[in-house]
């Protein structure tokens, strides 16, 4: 099979070292889609409510390669939700020393 399909078998190692690869680091790959509505939440709370720049300026300082499907400002309670890869996040602003603090998310409850 080497002989007769050598890029086929290259792909098919290469297949492979990714997928242990993935497997040794699965800890780490389920974390990566809460880390971006988390990054995005805090970042926009701290620029927003602790610099006070305008939200067209913080919007453009939280963006990213991978973009958000969602995010809301709510003002009058100081509070940033960002939703991405299907998971949002929220930050709110604690105050002038304490800053901008990500909530803790509910626990998800499987559906009965």
């Amino acid at each position: 099979m080497i002989r007769r399909h050598p890029w086929l078998s290259i792909l098919a190692v290469l297949v492979l070292i990714a997928l242990g690869w993935g497997w040794t680091n699965r800890a780490d790959l389920q974390a990566f889609p809460s880390i971006i509505g988390a990054y995005s939440a805090k970042e926009y709370c701290s620029c927003r409510y602790v610099m006070n720049n305008p939200p067209n300026y913080c919007e453009g300082y939280i963006k990213q390669y991978i973009p958000l499907s969602e995010l809301l400002d709510d003002q009058a309670s100081k509070r940033v939700t960002a939703r991405g890869l299907g998971s949002t996040q929220t930050a709110q602003w604690q105050g002038q020393r304490q800053g901008c603090q990500l909530l803790a998310q509910p626990a998800a409850t499987p559906d009965s």
